[in-house]
């Protein structure tokens, strides 16, 4: 009999029982989620076929549904990150050769070109300075000028904390016969947004922040044009577990086996999605903005700055300029360690400049906002 490997000293801890800190996630995501929505993930798996299961995933798509405020048939969660809604986006969108227009103001405008360039888009950008937007008149002049099969934007860019204004651009992408795309992962949930009226065909999104989920859920829509650029395809999505057109069999009234989902995440996102359907849009909406906005003049009161103009400040996510002299990495592992507060660094152009500081879903309470001041108030220079 070949004789088993031990276990050494140095990896003995991993055979205790798990014990983890409870911390404040007051960073970019993920956020804490609500008691209902942890009891819910406790609850006993079922099998991905089950009728019960079923059931519950039509839920979550009429949940979505209204949540997005949408109609579009083909609304589901992908069994993955928000970067792998974000990847089913372009990969089901994007076709070799296609023009894609991105919108870049930050780091995850960068992802979407990086994505786009990996399945054949021939990508062109506009840019704007990190924690600035686009006027709609800078889009219809770079639409004039690229003429994209795709316009890609970030609604909300969780790098800089900037809320890009979207009414009027599905108009535009209409008269040019374009595709709109668009980043909703660090609004969904927290920030207005409604897909049908603003004419967008492509969104995708996450569970861990405005949803005030675990991440691994997904969501992901289509609209009807979009539906029709996927069916007309001269070659297949390059990326199967991620083919619109298979997960639509899953998701829809044929139950074709796909995969096996992440059962007890959808257990989470079902109960996140209903807690927001009670607490009504309206009402979730205007708690976001009411908490932030006491966040932001708290934080002015101690002496610290906010990088964006308020009018395009996100209430899901605020960037923070570390003081002059400041050690701002320190100060946040200050926070973590001697508060369990946890806040995010800036990503990109924006390292070593800003916190992040995120209010999203359960945690968008003034009390969470009360924490933070006071822990600040010991831990700032």
């Amino acid at each position: 009999m070949t004789q088993v490997i031990a276990i050494d000293d140095s990896q003995k801890p991993a055979l205790a029982p798990l014990i983890m800190p409870n911390r404040l996630l007051l960073g970019p995501g993920p956020s804490n989620a609500h008691p209902d929505v942890l009891q819910a993930m406790s609850k006993p798996p079922v099998g991905h076929l089950d009728p019960a299961f079923l059931t519950l995933m039509d839920e979550i798509q009429a949940l979505l549904r209204y949540t997005w405020q949408t109609e579009n048939q083909l609304t589901i969660a992908v069994s993955g990150t928000g970067t792998a809604a974000m990847e089913a986006t372009i990969a089901n969108a994007v076709e070799p050769g296609d023009v894609v227009l991105v919108g870049v103001a930050g780091y995850f405008g960068n992802r979407l070109v990086d994505m786009a360039g990996r399945y054949g888009g021939d990508v062109r950008v506009i840019t704007k300075p990190w924690g600035q937007v686009f006027r709609l008149e800078e889009l219809r002049e770079a639409m004039e000028t690229h003429r994209p099969a795709i316009l890609a934007l970030v609604h909300a860019e969780t790098s800089t904390g900037a809320r890009q204004p979207l009414e009027g651009v599905g108009d535009l992408c209409r008269e040019f016969d374009c595709l709109l795309l668009v980043d909703t992962v660090t609004s969904l949930g927290g920030v207005p947004i409604f897909l049908d009226r603003w004419g967008i065909d492509l969104a995708y999104s996450c569970s861990q922040k405005g949803l005030g989920c675990s991440p691994g859920a997904s969501p992901f829509t289509m609209s009807d044009r979009a539906m029709k650029k996927l069916q007309q395809r001269s070659a297949k999505v390059a990326n199967w577990y991620l083919d619109m057109l298979l997960l639509g069999k899953y998701w829809g009234s044929d139950r074709v086996y796909h995969h096996t989902a992440p059962i007890e995440l959808y257990y989470g996102l079902r109960e996140a999605l209903r807690l927001i359907a009670a607490e009504g849009l309206d009402n979730c909406w205007q708690r976001h903005q009411q908490n932030v906005e006491y966040l932001w003049d708290r934080l002015e009161e101690i002496g610290l700055k906010l990088h964006v103009d308020r009018e395009f400040r996100l209430p899901t996510l605020t960037t923070v300029c570390i003081p002059d002299g400041a050690d701002g990495k320190a100060i946040a592992r200050q926070l973590l360690l001697e508060h369990n507060i946890e806040v995010g660094g800036g990503l990109g152009e924006l390292a070593g400049k800003v916190w992040r500081v995120g209010l999203m879903g359960f945690n968008s309470r003034p009390e969470s906002v009360d924490r933070l001041i006071a822990a600040l108030q010991k831990v700032l220079p």
